[in-house]
C-alpha cells in the first residue's frame, strides 16, 4: 500500500509540475487578468552588455546596438568587461568616439558584479541588460520601455527567440522546451508578475534596481527583488531578441547545471518568498514553477523504482512501466543519434527532457556541497554545419 501511495503521489506531482500548473495558471490568468498600461514613451536608457572574452562577437553586438531604432541622444551603451583577457576591451575602445563606454573590472568577480559596477557609471532612467551574442529586433527597445508608463511595473522581460542553425538534437529540444516556458511567462505575467526573466533582454526601472549579491543569478533574482518592492515584473512578447542555441550536448549540459545550481542558491537565500501567507500568488508561482520542477528528477526516480515493484501486480502498472522504459529508451536513442550527428525529429524532446533532469540532479549535489559559480565562462561553440 505504501509503495502504491509513493507511485501515485510521484506521478501526480510530475503531472502537476508539467501540465497541471500550466493549465491552472492559464485559467487563472484569464479569470483574473491584471492589465498593463502602455504608452509610446522614450525615456533615457542605458544598455549594459556583459562580456568576458567576447572578441569574436563584441564588434557586431555594438554595431547592432548602435543601429537600434531609438533616439540617439537618449541611448547609452556600456560594455561591462569582466576582466577580459582577449581583445574584447581593445575592440570596444574603437567605439568610444560613438559614445560607447567601456567599464572594465580589474578583478574577475562574475557577471552580476560586473553589471552592478556598470550601473554605477550609467545615467539612463531605464537599465537594459544584454549579452554579447544577443541580437535585438530594431524596435525591441521601443517596445520594452512602453510598459514603464505603468507605475506598478518595475521590470520588463522581452521575448527570447532561440535559433538552432545546425538543427542538432539539443538545439531542437531546447527550442521546444523554451517555447513551453514562454507560454508560462505569458500567463504568469497576465496573472500578476514573472518569477524570472531572460538575461538576454530585460529592462529595470533605475529607481528599482537593487545591487544584487555577486553569487546570485541576476535574471532570476531581479524578479524577486522587484516583487519585494511591491512592483511587477511583466513579459512583453513584442520586444524580441534572438540567440543561438548550444549545438553540443556537453555545452548545454554544463550551462544547465550552472544555471540550476545558481537558481537553487537563490531560492534558498530568498526562501521567505515561498511563504504563501505573506506572498500569496508569487509564492504559489515560485513553488509550482521552480521548487517543484527541481524535485521532478527525484520524483522520476521514485516513480520508476515503485513501478518496478508494482509492475507484476496489475496490467496498468505493467503498461506504466513500459511507458517509462519507452521514454528513457527514446532519450537514449536520441543521445546516440546526436553523437552520430543524425537528425532525430520527435526524439529531441525526450532527449532534452532527460538531459535537463540529470542536470538538475548534478546541480542539486553541487548546491548541497556548497560549490560556487560566481564567475561565468561564456560557451561559444562553433556553429554546427
Amino acid at each position: 500500500m505504501g509503495v502504491e501511495i509513493i507511485f501515485i503521489a510521484s506521478l501526480a506531482l510530475i503531472v502537476y509540475a508539467y501540465i497541471g500548473y500550466p493549465v491552472l495558471v492559464f485559467l487563472l490568468s484569464r479569470l483574473f487578468p491584471w492589465p498593463i498600461r502602455q504608452s509610446e514613451i522614450t525615456p533615457s536608457i542605458s544598455i549594459i552588455i556583459a562580456a568576458h572574452n567576447e572578441e569574436r562577437d563584441i564588434a557586431a553586438k555594438i554595431e547592432h546596438t548602435l543601429a537600434l531604432d531609438y533616439p540617439k541622444d537618449k541611448l547609452e551603451i556600456i560594455v561591462a568587461s569582466d576582466c577580459s583577457s582577449d581583445r574584447t576591451d581593445e575592440i570596444v575602445r574603437r567605439y568610444t568616439d560613438q559614445g560607447v563606454i567601456l567599464h572594465r573590472q580589474t578583478e574577475r568577480l562574475g557577471k552580476t558584479v560586473a553589471q552592478n559596477s556598470a550601473v554605477k557609471v550609467s545615467s539612463g532612467e531605464i537599465l537594459i541588460f544584454s549579452d554579447a551574442t544577443t541580437r535585438y529586433e530594431p524596435d525591441a527597445v521601443r517596445k520594452i520601455v512602453r510598459s514603464f508608463a505603468d507605475p506598478k511595473v518595475g521590470c520588463v522581460a522581452g521575448q527570447l527567440v532561440y535559433v538552432a542553425p545546425g538543427a542538432t538534437a539539443v538545439g531542437s529540444g531546447c527550442r521546444s522546451y523554451w517555447g513551453y516556458e514562454k507560454l508560462l511567462k505569458r500567463c504568469e505575467s497576465r496573472l500578476g508578475t514573472l518569477i524570472g526573466v531572460s538575461g538576454c533582454l530585460y529592462a529595470v526601472r533605475r529607481s528599482c534596481h537593487m545591487r544584487l549579491a555577486g553569487d546570485m543569478i541576476d535574471d532570476f533574482v531581479i524578479a524577486t527583488e522587484i516583487h519585494l518592492q511591491s512592483l511587477r515584473t511583466i513579459y512583453d512578447p513584442e520586444a524580441i531578441s534572438t540567440e543561438s542555441t548550444n549545438n553540443r550536448t556537453r555545452d548545454e549540459f554544463r550551462m544547465r547545471v550552472r544555471v540550476i545550481e545558481q537558481t537553487m542558491g537563490a531560492l534558498y537565500r530568498y526562501r521567505a518568498v515561498l511563504n504563501p501567507r505573506h506572498h500569496r500568488t508569487y509564492a504559489f508561482q515560485m513553488v509550482s514553477h521552480k521548487v517543484l520542477r527541481y524535485t521532478v528528477p527525484f520524483l522520476l526516480i521514485a516513480l520508476f523504482v515503485t513501478n518496478l515493484m508494482l509492475a507484476q501486480t496489475t496490467l496498468h502498472y505493467g503498461l506504466a512501466l513500459v511507458g517509462q522504459v519507452g521514454l528513457y529508451a527514446a532519450a537514449l536513442v536520441g543521445w546516440f543519434a546526436d553523437r552520430a550527428k543524425l537528425r532525430i525529429g520527435a526524439l529531441a524532446l525526450p532527449y532534452y527532457f532527460v538531459l535537463i533532469n540529470v542536470a538538475s540532479i548534478i546541480a542539486f549535489l553541487k548546491f548541497v556541497r556548497g560549490d560556487s559559480h560566481t564567475v561565468w565562462e561564456p560557451i561559444r561553440g562553433d556553429v554546427a554545419s
